[in-house]
């Protein structure tokens, strides 16, 4: 048999495991069992090229279910409270990103601006938008509402760029787009927090504009000095980031299920309907918005997942900082694991069915 296959056996068999726990009622053991079938299924994925995207999701899974079957574990060890981890490790995140960046990216804004524009405009008036008009719909909590704002307030995800390159779509303009819609952040997502989310929770303008130059533009502007001034002395150090990174996130969403474990049990199922469709409609808008406006079709698809995946840890953290973990943190808590889910299914399918070869880039005109 097979390495994947035997990975595959595995996990069916912790699977029907899990399943007894709960007919039994054997709670304790429910985590353990549920964590060894999402990291089994992982190591099933990594052998496969088209899934291999989703095995990171799924050991973010595996370790989300200990938080929410054992959450007084991810709360505090000793006297420390461990949500003071989140903003410093969204620091280091956004040190990597810095790293991977170079003048040339915001040089293309001047090579492609209409797309970069495109892009940009669209990002920050779908998600938002979708996002407000959700929390109506469903009638959230008030700071469970505004979580699901702030996700759509915030900038690009970096997760876009991977997904772009899976898909075929147009790279260049999506590193432009995440660059350009995390450098405008800092003013953009406390105003349309003001504007949007100030009927559900009081936005504090200022301190939010600071709280984002100190978890991404300070970061940001420190990685890419690092990039132009010490980038390949240190080869440990270029390969250590993004381990670092995928660490980082997956403690981050640990520990925000753990705060908000009891909230989740509540609106869990219903706040992750209204997740996936923010998410979903992000990618439907931001397509058919570039395809009235007659872009290639990588561009389409890089503008739908710029749209439509967003920087979930940033909400995160601005959920922190606000003092709203355990209830503004949970909707960013979701969108992440849902994002990548989608984003590698949609990238995976486009990466089948590459654009037709000969059509002008729109982009350049």
């Amino acid at each position: 048999m097979n390495r994947e296959k035997t990975y595959y056996l595995a996990s069916a068999i912790f699977l029907i495991l899990y399943i007894f726990t709960i007919i039994l009622n054997i709670s304790n053991w429910g985590g353990w069992v549920l964590l060894f079938f999402f990291f089994s299924l992982a190591l099933a994925f990594r052998q496969h090229r088209m899934l291999k995207g989703l095995s990171f999701t799924l050991i973010i899974m595996a370790v989300v279910s200990l938080a929410m079957y054992y959450p007084q574990y991810f709360k505090t060890i000793g006297d420390f409270k461990l949500s003071a981890l989140i903003i410093p490790l969204l620091q280091i995140i956004m040190f990597g990103m810095g790293t991977e960046l170079s003048l040339k990216d915001f040089a293309n804004v001047v090579r492609m601006p209409k797309g970069i524009i495109v892009g940009v405009v669209c990002h920050y008036v779908i998600m938002p938008m979708t996002g407000f008009a959700l929390a109506k719909l469903f009638n959230f909590p008030n700071e469970i509402a505004a979580g699901i704002i702030l996700v759509g307030c915030c900038p690009s995800g970096l997760a876009s760029n991977v997904m772009c390159y899976l898909a075929k779509a147009n790279l260049a303009l999506s590193v432009s787009v995440t660059t350009i819609s995390t450098m405008l952040a800092p003013f953009l997502t406390p105003l349309l927090m003001r504007l949007l989310g100030g009927s559900f929770v009081e936005i504090n303008f200022w301190a939010m504009v600071w709280d984002i130059t100190k978890i991404v533009i300070i970061p940001v502007t420190a990685g890419l000095a690092f990039h132009y001034l010490v980038h390949g002395k240190f080869k440990w150090l270029d390969k250590a980031m993004p381990l670092l990174s995928m660490a980082g996130i997956a403690l981050i969403l640990v520990v925000i299920t753990a705060a908000g474990r009891d909230n989740l049990i509540k609106v869990g199922a219903l706040l992750l309907v209204a997740t996936v469709l923010h998410n979903v409609l992000g990618y439907l808008l931001g397509y058919w918005s570039a395809r009235v406006l007659r872009f290639h079709e990588r561009d389409c698809r890089t503008i739908a997942l710029e749209v439509g995946m967003q920087n979930a840890g940033l909400a995160s953290g601005l959920a922190l900082a606000m003092g709203k973990l355990a209830t503004a943190g949970l909707a960013p808590a979701i969108f992440g694991p849902v994002m990548n889910i989608s984003g590698s299914s949609l990238a995976s399918w486009w990466h089948n069915h590459p654009p037709e070869v000969g059509e002008v880039d729109k982009l350049t005109s």
